[in-house]
């Protein structure tokens, strides 16, 4: 049966005070230069007819760690890409909560569709994965995405019939890898 495998970029290089990492590109740390190592040696025997990754660096190094010695090379998919937080990248949730008064809470209130300004819900972000998805040769064998927990939470939410709202219930580890049959993807089923 073919399969979508959805990995997770490893660990990165952690911002101190912790702030909204979405669409910046931030670097893996050496762990997460030893998890694509792992993962490569894990997957070593899985046949893929296709890979793609994020355009974000700390998915398009796990995925060229993981593809090293494999003769399909990653495809840069900006669809693939972490939820876009707008104004609100780069900063702490004290700066959110400081500048943009009621917003924190706002989101809070609504996970699936807030959108902090110039940024998206995960509603887009789940819209447009899955789009993505559908254009996929699902009927041609194994598919590896690398990509970023946002994206991972919006596709197993859809995966499993959960309400987007409560998407933090889904949690995609640094380096984690989940492995979905295609007949698990309802939205990918009407093509």
């Amino acid at each position: 049966m073919s399969a979508l495998f959805l990995l997770r970029h490893g660990p990165v290089i952690r911002d101190t005070p912790w702030r909204y990492t979405g669409t910046r590109d931030v670097p893996l740390s050496t762990a997460g230069y030893v998890r694509a190592a792992l993962w490569a040696e894990r997957l070593r025997n899985t046949g893929f007819t296709a890979v793609y990754t994020s355009d974000l660096s700390r998915c398009r190094e796990t995925a060229d760690i993981v593809c090293l010695d494999r003769s399909v090379p990653p495809v840069p998919a900006p669809a693939l890409r972490e939820i876009d937080l707008g104004v609100w990248d780069g900063l702490s949730k004290d700066e959110v909560r400081a500048r943009f008064p009621g917003e924190y809470e706002a989101r809070g209130s609504d996970m699936a569709d807030f959108r902090p300004p110039d940024g998206e819900s995960f509603r887009d972000v789940q819209v447009r994965a899955l789009a993505f998805l559908s254009d996929l040769p699902l009927d041609q064998g194994n598919i590896l995405a690398v990509t970023h927990a946002g994206v991972i939470r919006a596709i197993l939410c859809a995966a499993r019939h959960i309400d987007l709202n409560h998407l933090f219930s889904v949690t995609p580890g640094y380096g984690s890898l989940h492995i979905l049959p295609f007949s698990a993807l309802p939205i990918l089923q009407s093509g």
